[in-house]
């Protein structure tokens, strides 16, 4: 039976721990929770109900405040960190993986400061940890609420490694009732695809803060599709790869979803709240608010132009008008499409 250690105890690591226990293999899957109070709570209760209300965890699935001792043994190491916060806990596990256990990442952002993907990040620390340790990585990613996911909702994800047997592995590992994965070898637009859809989710949620119908938020998620494609092309991503689950099929998750956090803070913005009181009454993390600022960079390098992106980033972080950054988009020239 192999163990599975899942880094990370917010609403998507508790899902993949109740979506793991139901795998077609049996596993013993072991759930770290940075918070000692938090741990010891689903421990007794097993319940996460800050962040995963009303989903038990089965009695199999050992929950613990202990990094060391959730990766004894593991034979897959997930992780499922904010993006802000990743570089520093793989920078205290990485030492007590062993050589060439496949490390999955779960985190759908960029490092703030960084602007770098999880993957990135993974590799830099391992060659700080040791220039020998060659990590076996792979990303998991596409449209799934952890709700839902828990609650047993047919669900389609991706998991990506240019490492093919890995995926191959990790397909075969992870699958479940209503759980299926598709492979991809794109880690790059993977991973991008999941750190700019929160970007258009926050802009979706926007219009429909300020009032806005159907019209223009079809217009938004076509035309957000097409910003994703551009910069993710441009970077070395494949096209395909933002038309499928990692692309098109999260995108219209968090943009039309009421579980979307980022959509949720779209929404808020476009009432007229302030972004520091909004994300001070939320528990979990909305990663589009970090990650816009890190996109526009990452476009400047390539010479590409983020219209939508950028306007979220003003509403965001120079407190621009929501109205104003939905006028300044409609009127930008025209052209073909």
């Amino acid at each position: 039976m192999k163990r599975i250690a899942i880094l990370g105890g917010g609403s998507w690591g508790t899902a993949l721990a109740i979506v793991l226990s139901r795998t077609h293999k049996p596993h013993e899957i072991s759930l770290w929770v940075r918070d000692a109070a938090l741990a010891e709570s689903i421990r007794r209760d097993r319940e996460n109900v800050p962040y995963l209300p009303g989903h038990k965890l089965p009695e199999s699935v050992h929950v613990t405040h202990d990094a060391a001792a959730s990766l004894e043994n593991a034979g897959v190491v997930i992780g499922a960190i904010p993006a802000a916060h990743a570089r520093s806990v793989y920078r205290r596990v990485l030492p007590q993986i062993v050589q060439g256990t496949p490390l999955v990442s779960a985190t759908k952002g960029l490092e703030p400061d960084t602007h770098a993907r999880m993957s990135e990040v993974i590799s830099q620390v391992s060659q700080v940890v040791s220039p020998e340790f060659l990590p076996r990585v792979a990303v998991l990613s596409g449209p799934s609420f952890a709700l839902e996911a828990a609650a047993g909702q047919p669900t389609a994800v991706v998991v990506a490694s240019r490492d093919l047997t890995l995926v191959n592995e990790l397909q075969e590992e992870f699958a479940a009732p209503n759980f299926r994965l598709y492979t991809n070898d794109d880690v790059l637009g993977v991973e991008l695809a999941g750190a700019m859809k929160n970007v258009m989710a926050i802009a979706a949620g926007v219009c429909q803060g300020i009032g806005l119908g159907s019209n223009p938020l079809a217009a938004l998620i076509t035309r957000g599709l097409a910003e994703m494609t551009r910069l993710a092309v441009a970077l070395g991503a494949r096209q395909e790869t933002l038309s499928g689950l990692a692309g098109l099929g999260d995108l219209v998750l968090t943009c039309t979803g009421s579980l979307s956090r980022n959509r949720h803070v779209g929404i808020e913005l476009g009432k007229g709240r302030s972004l520091a009181e909004i994300l001070e009454g939320m528990k979990m993390v909305a990663e589009g608010v970090g990650t816009a600022r890190a996109l526009l960079a990452l476009a400047r390098e390539a010479g590409i132009e983020l219209p939508i992106t950028e306007q979220v980033a003003a509403i965001l972080h120079e407190g621009r008008s929501p109205r104003d950054a939905i006028r300044s988009i409609m009127e930008r020239p025209l052209k073909r499409e």
